[in-house]
């Protein structure tokens, strides 16, 4: 199994990136962990704790209710949405990704499917009671971030929720950072240009040594 090393990562993604080619890397991130989702660097291996409390203040009373997670990795908030009665569909660019979902969840009622955020499947437009976004849009780089967010924001049904999970930073600072995180101008765009609501704002530093600043945020699309 290949080890993780923070300085190659960077390396290799700044050289997709500069290639235009963003998202031509991210397969390899699972295809290191040779078959253990265990070992895959990013994954916390359990669901997003504020998530879990946004579905435990927001019981979903219909068995109709559809969800979709953006970029799902190895299948944690894809599997908890489904436990809190969700019809889900949980995406990613990567096909290890979903293999290892997959072999992780064999008997779960989740849609595990290899998508592409910038080219989804046609039926999947404004076709979702719920929109799980986490982490994505911090390992893109330039216009494919207000793509991936304007992608983000199509999948939303009317009368919709999307929860943005990523981390942040204050405007300015950070800038060649790899992920780089979300300033609070950019999140803010999907109230200025993609007219949601935004429902909730939380800004957080997690457990880790040392910590790093996070956004939680809810958005509604309001029927027209």
């Amino acid at each position: 199994m290949k080890e993780f090393n923070p300085i190659e990562y960077k390396k290799m993604v700044k050289s997709y990136q500069e290639n235009d080619d963003p998202t031509g890397w991210f397969d390899s991130i699972y295809t290191d962990a040779q078959g253990d989702y265990k070992a895959v660097f990013w994954a916390d291996l359990e669901a997003n704790e504020y998530l879990i409390d946004w579905l435990k203040e927001h019981p979903n009373t219909s068995k109709n209710k559809k969800a979709i997670v953006v970029g799902c990795g190895v299948g944690d908030d894809a599997q908890a949405l489904s436990e809190f009665g969700y019809k889900v569909t949980a995406f990613d660019i990567s096909p290890t990704a979903i293999k290892l979902c997959k072999d992780r969840y064999p008997t779960t009622k989740v849609n595990f499917v290899v998508a592409d955020l910038f080219n989804y499947p046609k039926e999947w437009f404004e076709n979702f009671d719920l929109v799980y976004e986490c982490n994505t849009i911090q390992v893109l780089p330039g216009k494919y971030r207000i793509k991936a967010r304007e992608a983000i924001s199509s999948l939303i049904a009317k009368n919709g929720h999307v929860l943005v999970s990523c981390r942040s930073r204050n405007k300015g600072e950070q800038e060649d950072d790899i992920p780089l995180p979300l300033d609070k101008e950019e999140i803010n765009k999907f109230v200025e240009d993609d007219k949601l609501i935004q429902m909730s704002f939380l800004a957080y530093d997690d457990n880790q040594t040392p910590r790093v600043p996070h956004f939680f945020a809810t958005y509604k699309k309001e029927r027209e």
